[in-house]
């Protein structure tokens, strides 16, 4: 019998008997390396049995796979994988029974052999084929390797061994594919459908971030799917990212993991510092798209969204270009207006949804904080277009309040884009298109609004960091910190302002002064509504107050002490405007340098201190104060008040033109009603007699008799205002107009019906009046030409004597 058997293993091909010998008795021997060395130099010598070795082998597993001799399945294996790395470039069809091998080895219930078939997978995804294969199939292997990566099997060891080896499944199969067009399109959804999950599935399980003593890169689930996840990212173009992005808002979705957003932030981090930068937002574009699509869901799950995109737009910001940025901010402005414009009763939804206003609000900002300075004031004016008009008149019991509360939550997201903002110029930091919308909302009648137009006005108008030392009361208590006579103490930072801005303040100075005055009669004006204002003529003596408009500045400040003076403003008003002015002069004073302004500012200091504590910082700003702290009159006693007088000479005393200063600084708006209506903020901006920076006439009777030119006692003022100029224009227009039209009608009336004798006659005539008329011209000047002649012989042109050149 033994004799039968040695002569049918004679009978056997030689590529039998060679694989066959690579097997020994003992299967815990392993791999026979010599008879290994043989079988792989008679396959590389003749590749046409590669093929018939491929197929020989695969039959030898399947019966040690079914028969379970996991030892032989091993060895197997590893003689594959040696006959790939060697034979690779021959013959297709060995891969191809490789690949059967891996199939059947993949489906054994044996951890252990799943686990060899994914090192051998990984093994033949490292090599390069020469030839493409356009039939090759990895379906399979994408579904099992993604179950593998969900493994629950125990101990958990095991399961940690299975799942790891699903995962470098998984980036085998996509190092092969992607790098390969003519392979099987890994891109398409029914494949990212199941890589996308697996990933997630073993980064979801992942506590590396708080474990320190978390397992290596080769036996942590976690770390393997992140490197893996990587990979498969940064090799993403434009057209696939899609299929990338899509699986993983889907698994938050399902998984409900948006609230808390921990692992989301942690996966969009992953995302974007691995896609290409080219790419970045892409990612950005489809989170805004899957908020629009959570519009309805809980402010919960949109404020983890929000806050995600708040992490992304960070890294995408300096890659974002065009009109990607303005699609990202109209896209969460949109989404602030409609939390806005959500009623409910329920305390806890009220919460949520203020939660979610400040999310959007955060992400605009960190947006907006990696843009360059040129796109900030595009966005602040694309915010601030946003922003809805309403009535400055309208009290907001009678309004509507969600206009307002949309208003606050937009000026909020301009400050918080102004805070990123870093000013050089102010005219680059104040457009006409920008600065004319922001002033008209200073006057808005909500005080809080008011207050946080002031705001952007500090942050865009400081650029030293003074706005903080010119506080009356500190940030972190309600101690006064305004220090009366030397401002040294302040520490501010004072340059010179540029030709520039010195240019724009003049061209711009009368809006920011009026809308400052107008802002002082506010009947609803806080304490914080007072200090802004104090901060904001502040830094703008600051900023822009050279000598050129020192004198705007002075007349500024005594037409607001008139206010507090002539004015039913309450006593608590009447104190802060006074404060507010003996600050203001104290500082512009010093700012400049007269002595003489410095002495009698800090005189009447003195007085008050003594008399009329009141109407100083120290008491006007204090919040502890109660109605009983103030006086119960709010009559000042001329002594008490800055001497216009003296301040006049003292600037003229150092070269000053102090014509206008003379000039009440008055706004006949503001005598007819509290707040004029936002359409006619244009007509009457302004106020003057003599300056440029204002056309209205407006005096009282107390005043008229020392200005001549304004009319009699007693007359009604005379108001030239920008509207009744352009009345005026355009109605010369129309009639100039009209004129021009009537007579085109009737030339052409005159072509259409005269006779054509008639019309030539007329033209004949006209021409032989121009012709007399040029001829009477001509005849004149040649008469004065020859009484102005020298008296001379004429000489006949045939006896002149000509050069000899000319003659032939």
């Amino acid at each position: 019998m033994t004799g039968c058997c040695g002569c049918c293993t004679a009978l056997k091909p030689r590529y039998k008997r060679l694989v066959d010998s690579i097997f020994p008795d003992n299967p815990e021997d392993g791999l026979v390396k010599d008879n290994m060395q043989k079988l792989v130099y008679y396959g590389t010598s003749k590749p046409e049995k590669l093929d018939r070795i491929g197929q020989y082998l695969e039959q030898r597993l399947s019966r040690d796979v079914t028969r379970s001799r996991t030892g032989y399945v091993s060895i197997s294996m590893e003689a594959l994988d040696q006959l790939l790395l060697a034979c690779h470039a021959h013959s297709n069809l060995f891969v191809e029974s490789f690949l059967k091998m891996v199939h059947k080895t993949l489906e054994s219930p044996e951890p252990q052999l799943q686990i060899l078939a994914s090192q051998s997978f990984v093994k033949f995804a490292n090599i390069e084929e020469d030839t493409p294969s356009y039939h090759r199939s990895y379906d399979f292997f994408v579904s099992k390797f993604s179950s593998m990566c969900h493994s629950s099997a125990e101990p958990e060891t095991t399961r940690i061994r299975i799942r790891v080896a699903g995962l470098h499944g998984l980036q085998g199969i996509v190092k092969k594919t992607v790098s390969d067009d003519l392979q099987v399109n890994i891109w398409d959804p029914v494949h990212m459908n199941k890589i996308i999950p697996s990933l997630l599935y073993s980064l979801q399980g992942c506590n590396m971030d708080n474990d320190p003593e978390s397992p290596k890169e080769d036996e942590s689930p976690g770390v393997v799917a992140e490197m893996v996840l990587r990979d498969l990212v940064c090799r993403a173009t434009f057209g696939n990212i899609t299929s990338v992005l899509k699986p993983v808002l889907q698994h938050l979705d399902y998984h409900k993991l948006w609230v808390p957003n921990k692992f989301a932030v942690k996966i969009f981090r992953i995302l974007m510092y691995s896609v290409q930068d080219q790419y970045g937002h892409m990612v950005v574009h489809h989170l805004m798209s899957h908020l629009d699509a959570h519009n309805k869901d809980e402010p919960r799950v949109k404020a983890g969204i929000v806050d995600v995109v708040s992490e992304t737009v960070v890294i995408a910001a300096g890659g974002s270009v065009g009109p990607s940025v303005l699609e990202v901010f109209n896209t969460l402005l949109r989404h602030l207006k409609s939390s806005v414009s959500v009623q409910t009763s329920d305390r806890q939804r009220v919460l949520d949804e203020k939660n979610f206003q400040e999310a959007v609000i955060n992400t605009i900002g960190e947006f907006a904080n990696n843009l360059p300075d040129y796109q900030k004031i595009e966005i602040m004016m694309f915010v601030m277009g946003k922003v809805p008009l309403l009535d400055l008149e309208e009290d907001v019991s009678s309004g509507d309040r969600k206009d307002t509360l949309l208003q606050t939550m937009l000026l909020k997201t301009m400050l918080k884009v102004a805070t990123k903002y870093r000013t050089v110029l102010m005219i680059n930091a104040f457009p006409p298109a920008f600065l004319d919308p922001l002033l008209r909302m200073s006057l808005a009648y909500d005080a809080g609004i008011r207050l946080i137009v002031q705001e952007i006005l500090h942050t865009l108008l400081d650029r030293h960091d003074n706005s903080g030392k010119l506080k009356f009361v500190s940030e972190n208590s309600d101690t006064i910190t305004w220090i009366p006579k030397d401002i040294q103490a302040l520490n501010l930072t004072v340059e010179k302002a540029s030709q520039q801005d010195i240019f724009f303040i003049k061209k711009n100075g009368p809006q920011f002064y009026s809308c400052i005055y107008e802002n002082m009669l506010q009947e609803n004006n806080k304490v914080d509504n007072f200090e802004a204002l104090y901060c904001t003529l502040a830094l703008l003596s600051i900023e822009l107050g050279g000598e050129d408009i020192l004198v705007d500045l002075v007349r500024l400040a005594m037409g607001i002490q008139n206010i507090s003076v002539s004015s039913d403003l309450p006593v608590t008003h009447t104190c802060a405007i006074h404060a507010i002015v003996a600050a203001y002069l104290n500082l512009i004073g010093q700012l400049s340098a007269i002595p003489n302004m410095c002495t009698h500012v800090s005189e009447i200091i003195d007085a008050r201190k003594n008399k009329a504590p009141h109407l100083l910082p120290d008491f006007a700003f204090n919040r502890s104060n109660t109605e009983q702290s103030y006086p119960t009159s709010t009559n000042v006693k001329d002594e008490l008040l800055f001497d216009q007088a003296v301040i006049n000479e003292a600037l003229t005393s150092r070269g000053y033109d102090t014509s206008t200063l003379g000039t009440p600084f008055t706004i006949s708006r503001l005598s007819q009603s509290r707040l004029g209506r936002m359409d006619s903020w244009f007509a009457d901006m302004a106020h003057s007699t003599s300056d440029i920076h204002s056309i209205t006439l407006s005096i009282d009777s107390s005043s008229s008799s020392q200005t001549p030119l304004m009319g009699q006692r007693g007359q009604a003022p005379e108001d030239i205002t920008f509207e009744s100029l352009k009345k005026i224009i355009t109605e010369d227009d129309v009639e100039r107009k009209r004129s021009q039209e009537m007579k085109q009608k009737a030339i052409l009336e005159k072509f259409q019906t005269a006779p054509f004798e008639q019309i030539v006659a007329k033209i004949d005539a006209e021409s032989m009046v121009f012709q007399n008329k040029l001829s009477e011209i001509l005849t004149t000047i040649s008469d004065e030409n020859k009484d102005n002649a020298p008296q001379h012989q004429t000489t006949a042109v045939f006896d002149m004597q000509f050069p000899d050149l000319y003659v032939y």
